[in-house]
């Protein structure tokens, strides 16, 4: 791949898609990858006039090399963006991905937090007015109440708070805010926190709102580990993680009445295709009341 198309396209991700530096650093591995291996079979410096046929053969290669079609997956998707770039600014005339479909990739379902489970991991309350028990509990119930991502939650700041209207501002993928209400009864562990949060000794990080006792930003894996510490206790499941908990607020939501297109915008989705995958589970109760209610189905 040419350094001038590399750099070109590396402004165009972040200035035009505004991805994060993080997606960026992935979409340039993975064609750097393949720009290797084509160097390696093919013996061409670039990228940028491939045919489908040596694409397909690094496709088989990943595939012998034991990497999942998803991972598979991703990579192409990478490089498809990169031939739609070159083919946008009339560096090729033909996309060679054009009709590739991608690779068939097994479901994996995830399994929400019952309501059960939340009320019990929420009966956690505080035992006193430890700062890091306060801000864990502040999480919890930010995350079960709100909907909002991990890097949401990280890079919430101060100024994001809004006491006056009960709301939080986030910043979500590709730098799109949005707004989501909280509740009165999590507005009052919020001011809690920062009362808190004011009395650290030092402070590192001033604008983040989540901090930790030394007064940093938090990590993803710093919350990951809290979610998945907090809910050991009162869950069997295989996976607890941020992610859970967003996908549970969805499902509880839904499971309560809520519209999908309300969630839809709670989440940050920017299509209801994405928002139906969270349906799964408020079909099964919706099969339950169904069953329960229906006069064909009393005895």
């Amino acid at each position: 791949m040419a350094k001038n198309n590399k750099d070109a396209f590396r402004d165009y991700l972040q200035l035009e898609k505004k991805y994060s530096p993080h997606t960026i650093t992935a979409y340039l591995n993975d064609i750097g990858y393949f720009e290797s291996f084509n160097k390696e079979g093919f013996g061409q410096e670039t990228v940028d006039q491939v045919n489908y046929s040596q694409i397909r053969t690094w496709i088989v290669s990943l595939v012998e090399d034991g990497i999942s079609n998803t991972t598979i997956n991703r990579k192409i998707a990478s490089l498809k963006s990169f031939y739609k770039f070159l083919l946008k600014t009339k560096q090729i005339q033909v996309n060679p991905l054009l009709k590739h479909k991608v690779l068939k990739t097994e479901k994996k379902l995830q399994i929400p937090f019952s309501e059960k489970e939340l009320a019990e991991a929420l009966s956690q309350t505080p035992t006193s007015d430890d700062f890091q028990e306060i801000r864990d509990r502040l999480i919890v119930e930010l995350f079960y109440t709100s909907g909002m991502r991990r890097t949401e939650l990280i890079h919430l700041k101060c100024f994001n708070v809004n006491f006056s209207s009960n709301t939080l501002k986030v910043l979500g993928k590709r730098n799109k805010e949005r707004v989501l209400p909280i509740l009165p009864i999590v507005a009052e562990q919020l001011s809690l926190y920062i009362e808190e949060r004011s009395l650290l000794e030092t402070i590192e990080d001033e604008d983040y709102l989540f901090l930790t006792k030394k007064g940093l930003k938090l990590s993803d894996s710093f919350v990951y580990r809290l979610i998945n510490s907090y809910f050991s206790t009162v869950s069997e499941k295989v996976k607890k993680s941020p992610h859970i908990l967003r996908h549970t607020f969805a499902t509880h939501l839904l499971n309560n009445g809520a519209d999908l297109n309300s969630v839809k915008e709670l989440l940050g989705h920017s299509s209801l295709a994405s928002t139906q995958i969270y349906t799964h589970s408020s079909l099964s109760e919706l099969k339950k009341v169904y069953q329960e209610a229906h006069p064909r189905n009393k005895k």
